[in-house]
């Protein structure tokens, strides 16, 4: 399988996702992933780049049926295992976060566990955190016709919705 994270970023993503303020952006996005759980019948999701697991919390009071959520997160021993594919794959505040030399690699991967349905979400400037060898936390700053090439060219683009600095893109397999 191909490199996803080294282990030198793998370290400084553990250190980051010590603030409790790091890795809260999927709560935002938790309406509209409960709205397309709800649409589409969605039993189970995997949550990619899961942080602390808030999506999932937050979804549990916004589906109206259990729903069983899979978590990956590099940074978490006890969430590091390679995720399997799943039916609904959702991925929010995480590929600009992605080293740029592996950022094929984690495309590549999410087209591979997105088995029906994707919903990521990419901001598209800079982040107000720094790592902790002083670059800016989001490594790669693209403006969205960028981004889209590259889910263009691994699924099936359903709808893309613009959001301040940034969009959130539902995807199907091909």
């Amino acid at each position: 399988m191909a490199e996803l994270i080294t282990e030198a970023y793998r370290e400084m993503q553990r250190q980051l996702h010590e603030n409790p303020n790091y890795g809260v952006a999927s709560v935002q996005y938790a309406p509209v992933v409960a709205q397309v759980v709800q649409q589409a019948r969605i039993s189970s999701l995997l949550d990619y780049g899961a942080g602390k697991g808030r999506l999932g919390e937050t979804l549990k009071g916004l589906v109206p049926w259990p729903l069983t959520i899979a978590h990956y997160e590099p940074s978490r021993p006890d969430w590091s295992a390679t995720p399997q594919p799943n039916d609904f794959v959702t991925c929010i505040d995480v590929l600009e976060h992605i080293e740029p030399e592996l950022l094929a690699n984690v495309l590549d991967d999410l087209q591979r566990v997105t088995l029906k349905l994707g919903f990521f979400t990419v901001h598209c400037g800079p982040a107000v955190k720094v790592l902790p060898d002083g670059r800016n936390a989001h490594l790669t700053q693209k403006p969205p016709r960028w981004w889209l090439q590259h889910f263009i060219d691994r699924f099936e683009v359903q709808q893309m919705q613009r959001v301040p600095n940034g969009f959130w893109i539902l995807v199907s397999k091909v």
